[in-house]
């Protein structure tokens, strides 16, 4: 069931964040969540108060690491999960990329490195969790694959030193009978074993169930109100709801942490940044969780400037390579360079950060010198953007949906500094008509005057999860598919109602 008095609910961490997992170390929780293609890999966050989240970087910061080269659109890190034990962090994930399965990690301080990883070949599938039993033995539940596809929930005990598995596959609780059950974590509270799933599917029909059990392997009776959490079938801004993790907090109460979307425009409607972090209480009765308020931030237009420094921003990501790999700062800028991939033609550099509202303004100055083919860009994956593309003393906006490549528009502009802009407007229409998408994405230069030009503008569905398949947002920065572009700065200024987005 949804969380009551949900009013207008708000993600604690909006923008492509998903599959949430968090744990407390004193008064400070610390969150990890998915990343895909894009490196770094498996975002860190932390708060005092669950409503309030500050990246504090990535997991995943060092090739040795993380390769995600051969990662197509939506592979690569899936699920991770972050557990402190024993006086240490730990964190597990699965690497679809580079055919070693899991990678688990620890460190003493969060804020520091993390180890070079374990590798837990003999783990096979997704959505591994972390839990120790009574006797300290290392134990995780996963969503397993066999020779004929997925193999439902099982449960290894395994080496955390040499990631050698101690037990062979056994297999848990399996759901209410919802389609891919996943997404699991095993929680002792009291005298019972919770564990915690997700089924469904991550599309309209997830949800949240739980069981418990008398040890780590069960067997595991189900919560009678089950699921715990679903938005499947009612009338909520947000939908989707599902992969949760339990924390408690240092007074004895609980809350949860889950992914879901906020869909707009015509039926099916679209998504356009991805799966976020929610957050809301959770009030125990007669031994089984229920949902209770949302916990919800305040509204607020954001706006930064975000290419000011020396070091690129904590938030700044490039698919299947390190940012560094592509750009450097130099005088009077970064400098971002094009480089072959393994993916060809559609492996284009970009370093970005992801679209965190519904609307949003965001601006790049681009040196128009002629030595490179870049520019601005809004991308769901490498073959459905949004580009403005400088070349020489030409600025063009081109969109690409799939194998179709579409110029929308082309402006001369003198030598120099060009200022590009797109933005994401209110979609029109009314809402029984298939054309109303979830939003317009306008691009276009500002003028010496400091006046906007467009060039052309799209339906945002063509950015959106809806056409695009996959499991990622938006991302909106820069690119370059030859030669090398400087960009002198880069604004970005969000907000979910459109009113209030910054325009200076």
């Amino acid at each position: 069931m949804p969380p009551s008095g949900s009013g207008d609910p708000r993600p604690v961490v909006p923008g492509f964040h998903p599959d949430p997992s968090i744990c407390r170390v004193g008064d400070t929780y610390w969150m990890v969540v998915s990343s895909f293609e894009y490196a770094p890999g498996v975002p860190l966050f932390r708060s005092t108060d669950l409503v309030t989240w500050e990246q504090a970087g990535h997991v995943l910061v060092r090739p040795s690491q993380l390769d995600v080269s051969r990662a197509p659109g939506s592979g690569g890190i899936t699920a991770p999960t972050i557990r402190f034990h024993d006086g240490r962090f730990w964190m597990i994930t699965t690497n679809l990329a580079d055919g070693g399965w899991q990678t688990l990690v620890h460190t003493d301080d969060p804020l520091g490195e993390w180890s070079e990883p374990v590798r837990l070949a003999e783990v096979r599938g997704i959505d591994p969790d972390l839990a120790w039993d009574d006797e300290g033995t290392l134990l995780i539940t996963y969503a397993g694959f066999g020779a004929g596809g997925p193999a439902g929930l099982v449960q290894q005990a395994v080496d955390p030193v040499t990631g050698a598995a101690l037990t062979e596959r056994r297999h848990v609780w399996q759901g209410t009978g919802g389609r891919f059950p996943e997404g699991p974590h095993l929680h002792r509270i009291g005298d019972h074993w919770y564990l915690l799933i997700a089924e469904g599917g991550t599309e309209r029909g997830h949800a949240v169930t739980i069981a418990r059990g008398p040890s780590p392997s069960g067997p595991f009776e189900p919560c009678p109100w089950n699921p715990v959490l679903t938005h499947r079938g009612i009338e909520s801004p947000v939908q989707s709801t599902g992969h949760g993790d339990l924390v408690q907090r240092p007074d004895g109460t609980w809350a949860i942490l889950f992914h879901g979307v906020r869909p707009r425009g015509a039926s099916p409607q679209f998504h356009v940044l991805g799966r976020e972090t929610f957050a809301a209480e959770v009030v125990w009765e007669a031994g089984w969780p229920r949902l209770g308020e949302w916990l919800t931030p305040a509204a607020g237009p954001v706006a930064v400037e975000e290419l000011a420094g020396a070091e690129l921003p904590v938030s700044w990501v490039s698919p299947r390579r390190f940012p560094g790999e592509v750009i450097t700062r130099g005088e009077g800028g970064w400098r971002l360079c094009a480089r072959d991939g393994d993916l060809a033609s559609e492996d284009l550099a970009f370093v970005g950060r992801r679209q965190e509202h519904l609307h949003y303004r965001v601006r790049a100055v681009v040196a128009a010198d002629g030595n490179g083919v870049g520019g601005l860009s809004v991308r769901m994956d490498a073959r459905h953007h949004l580009d403005l593309q400088v070349a020489g003393d030409v600025v063009r906006a081109v969109v690409q949906v799939g194998p179709l490549r579409q110029l929308l528009g082309e402006a001369a502009v003198p030598a120099g500094d060009v200022v590009l802009e797109i933005r994401a407007v209110p979609a029109e229409g009314h809402f029984s008509s298939t054309a109303l998408g979830p939003d317009q994405l306008v691009a276009g230069v500002v003028d010496a005057g400091g006046g906007f030009v467009e060039l052309g503008r799209i339906d945002g569905r063509y950015v959106s999860t809806e056409v695009a398949g996959g499991m990622t947002g938006r991302m909106v920065g820069i690119w370059c598919s030859s030669g090398s572009v400087v960009v002198r700065s880069f604004s970005y200024a969000g907000a979910d109602d459109p009113a209030a987005v910054p325009t200076a």
